[in-house]
């Protein structure tokens, strides 16, 4: 693919790589219970058959001009990303890997820096995995004005009309208009997270636009931003790159150093602050999908204004959301709902009330529930377990081992196992034994057993593991040998 974005009546013949900066290190508190810490709504299928994070690296490779993506994820959800990658066969991903959250300034700069060692000129597009861009040919018309400002030094971020007061976004108050022979404007002001009441006044006014979050400008300016307006930031995450351990085409920044990098919001470091912002207005469906509400609103609903997605009947239902990801939901005379259904939980609101689905999930954190972190379906690099019941002394687990993967070698001191072959074979080390196992074929592993599971066929295994003892927590595990360095 030619790596090149042609700039159009901007620059006649001249192209400009641009290197995609993806971020995904959200937890989506608002898309509850369907988004989890341990697998946030960047992961999920919502509007398509791909994921959030697929369609935003999938929209960058739409159009001519991108290099590989760049993307800044949580360690913990690196064989996530890598998996989700590899389904859309994208070549030479970069993964840059956060040991702990630290918002979009850290973010960002970590990105700045690794691509301006690399090529001080490099023009990156810094975007949200988790974002909707409905009309991809809009931004993309926008990016060429973008990229005739950041060829000014500018720092560009792409403005959305408002269509309500929200107090959870910035907000961009464009001045002069850019010689730069596109829609592009200085940044009169830019308020990040305002008041609700300096909200309505700002929509109001009209002379305001939204922040998509969506930032395009050379990785050198960035960093010259950064060094006059936070230069510590910068250096905490300088030294935790330099710092970062290797492995393929990840680098897992140096957990220390990383931390001591303030969790703050690039609007508020830079954009807030910086005298070379500016700022490209555009009409590209765009949605930052923070509640069920904005998801609602990004769907068709049907003749009765009501969405439905999964398993779902309704009778005499109106205006209402209802997403069920394994099991039948049946709603009856009832009207302005969102319901969503899991295995493990079940979500019921007001339409209006959708937004506060974030304090029902810290109430949970706040006791310890596991229901705000984990789904019954855990994903692993060698595939997945999902719990299946559970109760004293026992716990069924369904295992699908991916085609040529393998378990860590281990072993348990509080639990013994019994797997059953459903689909596929399985290869078993046992103590010094090792055995083939084909469907409805069994096998015992005794507590305290060194054991492994391997997968050597060419499609899917599957398998039903129960799980018997005093303890039962992931933690009663002793890896001794592991394929993905976990051991």
């Amino acid at each position: 693919m030619d790596a090149t974005v042609d700039l159009g009546r901007f620059h006649p013949q001249r192209t400009i790589q641009i290197y995609p900066v993806i971020l995904s290190g959200g937890s989506g508190a608002g898309l509850w219970p369907v988004s989890r810490a341990a697998q946030p709504k960047q992961f999920h299928p919502l509007l398509s058959e791909r994921s959030l994070l697929q369609e935003t690296v999938a929209r960058n490779r739409l159009d001519s001009g991108f290099a590989a993506p760049i993307i800044l994820a949580n360690c913990d959800h690196r064989y996530m990303v890598e998996e989700q990658l590899r389904q859309l066969a994208v070549e030479s991903p970069c993964l840059l890997l956060e040991p702990m959250a630290r918002n979009t300034a850290p973010a960002i700069a970590v990105a700045a820096l690794w691509l301006a060692a690399r090529e001080a000129d490099a023009v990156m597009l810094v975007q949200p995995s988790d974002h909707i861009i409905a009309t991809p040919a809009a931004f993309r018309s926008a990016l060429a004005a973008g990229l005739s400002a950041v060829e000014q030094g500018l720092i560009v971020a792409f403005g959305v009309r408002p269509t309500r007061p929200e107090s959870e976004y910035g907000y961009i108050q464009a001045g002069a208009m850019l010689n730069s022979g596109g829609e592009a404007y200085r940044i009169e002001r830019f308020v990040e997270k305002p008041a609700q009441d300096q909200a309505v006044r700002f929509v109001e006014s009209g002379a305001f636009y939204w922040s998509s979050g969506i930032i395009l400008a050379r990785a050198g300016d960035i960093v010259e931003e950064l060094e006059r307006l936070h230069p510590a930031l910068l250096a905490a995450c300088a030294k935790a790159l330099e710092e970062g351990v290797a492995d393929g085409a990840c680098l897992t920044l140096a957990s220390a150093a990383f931390a001591d990098a303030p969790s703050l919001s690039f609007d508020r470091v830079v954009m807030e602050r910086t005298q070379r912002a500016a700022v490209v207005p555009v009409e590209m469906g765009w949605s930052d999908i923070g509640s069920w509400r904005a998801l609602r609103d990004a769907a068709a609903p049907d003749g009765d204004g009501n969405v439905a997605v999964g398993d779902v009947l309704l009778e005499e239902v109106r205006d209402s959301y209802v997403r069920s990801t394994d099991r039948l939901v049946a709603m009856v005379g009832v009207e302005n709902l969102t319901v969503v259904a899991t295995p493990d939980a079940v979500l019921v609101a007001g339409a209006g009330a959708a937004d506060k689905v974030p304090r029902i999930v810290e109430r949970m954190r706040q006791r310890n529930r596991a229901e705000a972190m984990q789904h019954t379906t855990t994903h692993r690099p060698w595939g997945y377990y999902r719990t299946v019941d559970a109760g004293e002394r026992f716990q069924v687990k369904r295992l699908m081992v991916k085609p040529g993967a393998k378990l860590s070698l281990q072993m348990h001191f509080h639990r013994a196992e019994h797997w059953v072959v459903v689909r596929g074979t399985a290869m078993v080390e046992r103590g010094k034994e090792r055995l083939i196992l084909r469907e409805n074929e069994s096998i015992y592993i005794p507590c305290g057993v060194e054991h492994r599971l391997e997968n050597p066929g060419k499609l899917p295994l599957h398998l039903i593991e129960v799980q018997s003892g005093a303890y039962l927590g992931e933690d009663d595990i002793v890896r001794l040998a592991d394929t993905y360095g976990r051991a």
